[in-house]
């Protein structure tokens, strides 16, 4: 499947609200932002934390574009929790932050517009 950042992308196939439910996202709060200068595309590495059922999970963010890492430390971010680790390079992205792409197809974040409960989940 081919994910397309362009907005007049058709709608997705049709999927059951039982496979909404299998996608966990949460919100957690980045603790630590950091460069990342030896991935392929511009990329930081993030560390969130989840709360204390999930805790504290690593993330590499492709978000250097719109953010400076001054802007990440206690900034809440959405993120898939379930989805396997991923090797990108020689760090482990143990969750996927989620964003949209701007007008320049840089990823902007997506966030609640208000503090929630770090591990607080999507419905």
């Amino acid at each position: 499947m081919h994910l397309s950042h362009d907005p007049a992308a058709p709608v997705a196939d049709p999927i059951s609200f039982d496979d909404f439910l299998k996608v966990d996202i949460r919100i957690g709060t980045i603790i630590s932002a950091e460069p990342y200068p030896e991935a392929r595309k511009p990329a930081y590495k993030l560390i969130v934390d989840f709360g204390p059922a999930i805790g504290r999970k690593t993330s590499s963010a492709q978000i250097t574009a719109n953010y400076a890492l001054t802007d990440l430390h206690g900034r809440q971010v959405a993120a898939v929790v379930n989805f396997p680790p991923r090797q990108i390079g020689k760090f482990m992205s143990e969750v996927l932050t989620l964003g949209f792409a701007d007008s320049d197809g840089a990823v902007t974040l997506f966030a609640p517009d208000r503090k929630v409960p770090d591990g607080s989940r999507l419905f």
